[in-house]
């Protein structure tokens, strides 16, 4: 992987990686990464940046304010020689958004690096002026894998410096991953139909394929396909429960099934009406098989952790549902804090922190029955927050008025919908800085975790953030592109 010019070396690790074929030479990537941090230039701002956002994306550790001072003045401005690189500016620009609250140098490079790009953008070459379009709408810390792995497929191939065996290479792979999605899609589809759900009740909707692109999202690793397939089922249960309690289900028949979930037993639930005993028996079943397979490969239990996220799943559903009846609107503080349990961040994390974390074992995960840890909540907050900008028309449509934005508006005591838009947006950015600093001194064994918490922050933006009138429409556009068409070779 090597090359003599340690520059061309870290844009073929970025390329690589960015072309969704990284996973083949992870490990040659993170000694390369090692040896290139100790005979790089540090005067090169391009390099520089580029070798830290590699280095914090693969889990090593790297101190901004030593890798970046001395492109800084005393007052904390790039020098004049920095701020007329555009190619540095980008480089750093797509660094600093690896930042952590507290990282202050990164969050002033940000802010200089935004306003120096945007200023020039329209001077730019046609090449480098995309370039800078697309990292001031998304940058790439911020983007789904495999959804940008097919975009940068299409744009290396018109870079006129691209290497053509990478290439169809790249193309290859991602053709050959999409033909393992679609086995995997065609599982969750045969389990989704056995269990007949949506024949039984006729208020549920076959929402399984929507299910697995989340999974995807979480999961773009070849190698984590098990998992995929069992965490779209507990999503596909969880959409079932989510239906029951905001459409279809009485308050006091509500009452009874967020008591029988809280008893979790097959016998207790005579009292339930007979959509709930089929719904109740599902999530108890597929809860119980996937408990099972964690069983026969991690060779513990893990029953008690994940009935856990499933009973503070039905209490979150029960206190959102006494609001309405009780017509009492809950702080923004509340709302958040109660819709990170109800998005199904808590149920969907603790699963797979049990599939895809490796060295786990009763002890050491102990502490996940008394609290979640800090990162699932700030990834399950900013799901929380897509999920009310993305889906606010069809909520407003089914009669659905509690929303952050609206609670903010209210809190503010503003009318204006665009400015609470604007806020929830800055507070999302400011959630990505602290998920970000779970990546400064990372954890060995929770990095595949913390990756897993940062993907969810992806998926939901990539999702929830489209420009469509309805958010199905982008869902079922991402679907056709992941699982459905393949890359021309």
């Amino acid at each position: 992987m090597a090359t003599s010019d340690p520059t061309m070396t870290l844009q073929l690790i970025d390329t690589i990686q960015r072309l969704g074929v990284g996973y083949y030479f992870q490990d040659e990537i993170n000694n390369m990464l090692e040896k290139l941090t100790k005979v790089l230039p540090d005067d090169n701002l391009y390099t520089v940046a580029l070798l830290f956002r590699l280095r914090r994306h693969n889990g090593l550790c790297t101190n901004p304010q030593e890798v970046f001072h001395n492109f800084m003045d005393a007052n904390g401005e790039l020098n004049k020689s920095s701020s007329e690189d555009i190619q540095g500016l980008l480089s750093l620009y797509e660094a600093s958004y690896m930042g952590s609250t507290e990282e202050y140098i990164l969050s002033n490079a940000k802010e200089i690096t935004s306003i120096h790009l945007s200023r020039s953008v329209s001077q730019l070459s046609p090449k480098l002026h995309q370039k800078v379009v697309d990292a001031l709408r998304l940058p790439r810390h911020m983007r789904m894998q495999r959804l940008e792995a097919r975009r940068y497929i299409k744009e290396y191939a018109n870079e006129d410096d691209h290497n053509p065996i990478l290439l169809e290479f790249a193309k290859i792979d991602y053709n050959m991953v999409q033909s393992v999605l679609q086995r995997e899609l065609l599982e969750v589809t045969w389990w989704w139909d056995r269990l007949g759900l949506s024949s039984k009740l006729v208020f549920v909707r076959d929402r399984h394929v929507e299910c697995f692109l989340w999974t995807v999202g979480l999961l773009p690793e070849l190698s984590l396909s098990g998992s995929r397939i069992e965490l779209a089922k507990a999503i596909a249960i969880l959409l079932v429960i989510d239906d029951i309690y905001d459409t279809y289900g009485s308050y006091d028949d509500l009452v009874l099934f967020t008591e029988a979930i809280q008893r979790w037993d097959l016998n207790e639930m005579e009292q339930l009406p007979e959509y709930m005993k089929i719904c109740f028996e599902a999530l108890y079943n597929t809860n119980n098989d996937i408990c099972d397979k964690v069983m026969r490969e991690r060779g513990f239990s893990v029953q008690s952790y994940l009935r856990k996220t499933w009973i503070d799943l039905a209490k979150a559903y029960m206190e959102e549902t006494k609001w309405v009846k009780r017509d009492r609107i809950p702080t923004l503080k509340h709302y958040i804090q109660n819709g990170v349990t109800t998005s199904g961040t808590y149920m969907a994390l603790m699963h797979l922190f049990f599939m895809v974390s490796d060295g786990v074992t009763s002890e050491n995960s102990q502490h996940l029955l008394d609290r979640y840890p800090k990162f699932f909540t700030l990834a399950g907050t900013i799901l929380r927050l897509w999920d009310d900008l993305g889906t606010i028309k069809e909520e407003q449509e089914r009669g659905d008025m509690l929303s952050s934005i609206h609670l903010l508006m209210k809190e503010k005591s503003t009318t204006c919908e665009e400015e609470g838009r604007k806020e929830i947006l800055q507070m999302i950015y400011e959630l990505w800085n602290d998920l970000n600093a779970e990546l400064v001194t990372p954890d060995v064994m929770l990095f595949p975790m913390i990756n897993v918490a940062l993907n969810m922050s992806r998926a939901s933006q990539v999702v929830y953030q489209h420009n469509d009138d309805s958010y199905l429409t982008g869902v079922e556009k991402h679907v056709e592109y992941l699982f459905y068409k393949p890359i021309d070779i």
